[in-house]
């Protein structure tokens, strides 16, 4: 039997991955696949009941389960705990025990939402970047690190091995797309960044057909607003993939639209260990109103079904429910028109799932 540790975490999340995880019982039940969904703490909430953003506990119940899908952590609520004691240390900690070294991060254009991108929409039309964007090392993780009396510190750092498999995996990602990589540093002034960019130009001499360009980060976040639909796969260290996979998000108009998969190791053929979430916040303005965008979290997760249970065809079918409902003029109010001939329905978190989910059944009874 296979398990999902839930972690619906602070503000919107709970009320999101409830969405999510109803498209997900409907998946699994309907392919006759028996799965145990476990919920535990994690963030604010945690703090608030346990004092940590993160028990131990917890991390164990996720090392043993299937797959991990987050809803969001954090909130002004927890902003003036030290750092280290933040519901995002939560996060860090979660992502380094379970040893998910590789973030990919989907943006991809909604034609039925042109109105919600800032640029246009002959620019944004036809938008389908991968951010790959290493995840365990560089500037986060690196020690020392804190404040020393009249200064502070944080240290930037690669070992060859991290690269060498982030590096690899974009290469087989941009294998199975387009064939083109950009690679991501700032070399000219940093020698990590020299580093990073000596290590990659070496692993694509094993992907001869992908042809690899490197970028300076200031360049790429220029490039990625002047000419989005120039890139495919875009490799990142950790701190710089950070930074612009928020960017992009703000290219489609906005993060509630963008998913994530953090992976680990491959347990088995086709199957891989990872945990799924949204790449937006916790949105406590609004948490509890029931009129969050659960799109986000649904796409996510698509990738769950996709990375960790190999469910390629059910995974696509989940994106084309989501791309259909858009389609249909069915809204939550963050992405809903002002000025439109068309006829839209504005509708709450709930209800947006219901209209995937009926979507999806029709698909799958095709």
């Amino acid at each position: 039997m296979f398990s999902v540790l839930l972690l619906p975490g602070d503000g919107i999340g709970p009320e999101v991955v409830k969405e999510a995880v109803k498209i997900l019982e409907f998946v699994f039940d309907r392919k006759g696949i028996k799965v145990d969904f476990e919920e535990e703490l994690i963030g604010g909430c945690s703090i608030d009941k346990y004092g940590v953003p993160l028990r131990d506990e917890v991390v164990e119940k996720a090392k043993s389960s299937s797959a991990v899908f987050l809803g969001a952590v954090g909130g002004p609520k927890w902003d003036n705990l030290p750092v280290d004691k933040r519901p995002e240390a939560g996060l860090l900690k979660i992502r380094k025990e379970l040893k998910l070294w590789a973030n990919i991060r989907p943006i991809k254009f909604f034609k039925s939402l042109h109105h919600i991108s800032p640029l246009k929409k002959d620019v944004v039309d036809g938008v389908d970047i991968v951010i790959l964007r290493e995840l365990t090392s560089d500037v986060y993780f690196g020690e020392p690190r804190g404040e020393f009396g009249d200064h502070a510190k944080n240290t930037m750092i690669y070992y060859r091995e991290e690269v060498e498999r982030i590096a690899h995996l974009g290469f087989k990602i941009a294998l199975s797309r387009k064939k083109k990589l950009v690679s991501v540093d700032k070399s000219n002034v940093l020698e990590v960044s020299a580093f990073w960019r000596k290590i990659v130009s070496e692993v694509s001499r094993n992907y001869p057909e992908v042809e690899l360009t490197h970028i300076y980060v200031d360049a790429m976040s220029y490039y990625l607003i002047l000419n989005p639909k120039r890139f495919d796969v875009v490799l990142c260290p950790n701190l710089f993939g950070d930074i612009l996979s928020d960017e992009a998000g703000g290219i489609i108009g906005s993060l509630g639209l963008c998913p994530s998969a953090s992976l680990g190791d491959e347990l088995e053929r086709g199957k891989i260990f990872g945990l799924y979430e949204p790449v937006h916040g916790s949105a406590p303005d609004i948490a509890g109103k029931g009129i969050a965008n659960p799109i986000a979290t649904i796409l996510s997760a698509s990738l769950m079904l996709n990375y960790s249970f190999g469910m390629t065809e059910e995974a696509k079918l989940i994106e084309k429910s989501v791309e259909e409902t858009l389609k249909d003029g069915i809204r939550t109010q963050d992405i809903a028109e002002t000025k439109t001939k068309k006829k839209i329905k504005v509708v709450g978190t709930e209800e947006f799932g219901s209209y995937v989910l009926k979507k999806l059944q029709k698909l799958m009874s095709k």
